[in-house]
């Protein structure tokens, strides 16, 4: 199975954007299933449901973070590297859908306001994009990491 169909399968499964598409990675992110669920967690629906950074864009981050992220604060070149490899995945993203910010791949033109997420019902699955995104995630992240784009 491909990264894509992971990523893709999870967010069929009831997980949000950001836990599809980290749980698609989880083999090669060093973290437990657990912790990288709940650590992904509250970036769904665009943040908490407040429809701004998608959440599969915020999972790519994450993934990209965990991989090739920078830990010493004084390090300005690995940040300013790690920053040019976010915004190289943002592009990448915005490129292929227009917008990196959820409410605008979802159509709606206000938050929600409501913390309560909708029922994953087959209308729920119809009326978004976010399957489809979860996957483009995945291939982007891959791709620009050189990871390998068979999940494990």
């Amino acid at each position: 199975m491909t990264r894509r169909e992971a990523a893709e399968q999870n967010f069929l499964a009831g997980y949000n954007c950001t836990q599809a598409l980290t749980l698609a990675f989880a083999d090669v992110l060093g973290l437990g299933r657990e912790t990288l669920l709940k650590l992904s967690s509250s970036f769904g629906g665009g943040m908490g449901r407040l429809r701004e950074v998608c959440g599969a864009v915020s999972g790519m981050f994450i993934v990209a973070g965990l991989l090739k992220g920078y830990s010493d604060p004084s390090d300005l070149d690995a940040k300013r590297e790690h920053y040019a490899l976010i915004q190289r995945l943002a592009a990448k993203f915005k490129e292929k859908n227009g917008s990196i910010i959820c409410r605008d791949l979802l159509g709606a033109k206000l938050a929600v306001t409501s913390p309560a997420p909708d029922a994953r019902t087959p209308e729920y699955y119809k009326s978004r994009p976010c399957a489809k995104l979860v996957g483009d995630c995945a291939e982007i992240v891959a791709e620009e990491l050189g990871i390998d784009k068979n999940a494990r």
